[in-house]
């Protein structure tokens, strides 16, 4: 090898609102028609101070505003990721990821013209489990996973194929865990569903990528391993809903039970039981009356709860159930 590997470090947020109808993220680069991206800037080790004070700082440059809840995700470096910048220096050789978690209660107005809010579906319509089944999981996915799974030439590799997808995507009887969004990307790339699988292996053979767009139902691509990045946030943070009380870090101040109800329900992808919501959730001990009332919809007032704060301090674990549908 010549002279030394060109490597940068850069920062990814995935910076998560949930509003009733959908958990929605931030995306840049969309101006232009260009291929969507997850917020990021390479971190600059003589300038930042800490990894976190770089991510908020260029957050707030390149969306407008500043982020508040703030977690560390996972670090990207697979050999071939595409440059998630066009004004990085030079071609670098390798681009390391640290990517993070940040979650905010509302969707903060984004005054830069490159910076929107989308839902997280719009990528993955396949995790949306609210109105039953996807159909195009049975319709599209399933028949090209499994012809992909039996072309292996090796048998078991071709059986463990089978027993990825069958996990994964809850057929034949198999339970759907919402938790493996990241696992359900990974197979639609391993099978050439994923677009951004066909653009990463023509760069591997220095060939020009070809242009990216969305395959029919399949979700939009994002530029580099974004999407898998978004898939790898959503896997986190509907397990983390279950054990930890950050749900109350994307809830407004004061709520009623059934919105809290809607924002797990979006974010886990599935219907909940009303009452059995109510029941566990009342045994936590989390939230409280705030003997105030919200009349905005209509009917009868529906009462308005807060987040016991005191109790998160005294026993900040503790999440609210979600149960998982059958796969058929």
């Amino acid at each position: 090898m010549n002279g030394t590997p060109h490597v940068v470090l850069g920062l990814s947020a995935v910076i998560v609102a949930v509003a009733e109808d959908a958990p929605y993220v931030v995306v840049t680069r969309e101006a232009d028609g260009a291929v969507s991206g997850l917020p990021f800037g390479p971190f600059d080790p003589a300038g930042d101070r800490t990894l976190e004070l770089s991510l908020r700082r260029w957050v707030k440059e390149q969306t407008g505003f500043d982020i508040g809840y703030v977690e560390q995700l996972y670090t990207f470096g697979d050999r071939g990721r595409e440059t998630p910048l066009a004004d990085i220096e030079s071609s670098p050789d390798r681009v390391i990821s640290i990517s993070y978690l940040a979650l905010t209660p509302s969707r903060a107005v984004l005054d830069r013209a490159s910076a929107r809010w989308r839902s997280w579906y719009d990528f993955f319509p396949w995790e949306d489990w609210r109105n039953g089944r996807p159909a195009l999981i049975d319709e599209t996915i399933a028949p090209v996973l499994k012809t992909w799974a039996q072309s292996a030439s090796d048998a078991d590799v071709a059986a463990h194929r089978r027993a990825r997808v069958r996990l994964a995507f809850a057929l034949d009887g198999a339970v759907w865990n919402e938790e493996r969004a990241l696992e359900r990307y990974e197979l639609l790339y391993e099978a050439r569903l994923a677009p951004e699988a066909a653009r990463d292996a023509a760069l591997r053979e220095g060939k020009p990528a070809p242009a990216m767009s969305p395959a029919p139902g399949l979700g939009d691509p994002m530029v580099s391993d974004h999407r898998r990045i978004l898939a790898t946030a959503i896997g986190r943070l509907r397990a983390k809903i279950k054990y930890r009380p950050v749900i109350f870090e994307l809830a407004p101040e004061l709520f009623t039970l059934l919105h809290l109800q809607r924002l797990v329900e979006a974010i886990s992808g599935l219907e909940l039981h009303k009452q059995n919501f109510r029941r566990l959730l009342d045994r936590t001990g989390l939230v409280e009356g705030a003997g105030q009332f919200d009349a905005s919809a209509g009917g009868r007032p529906a009462e308005l709860f807060r987040c016991r704060r005191e109790t998160l301090s005294e026993r900040p674990g503790g999440g609210v159930h979600v149960p998982a549908p059958r796969g058929d």
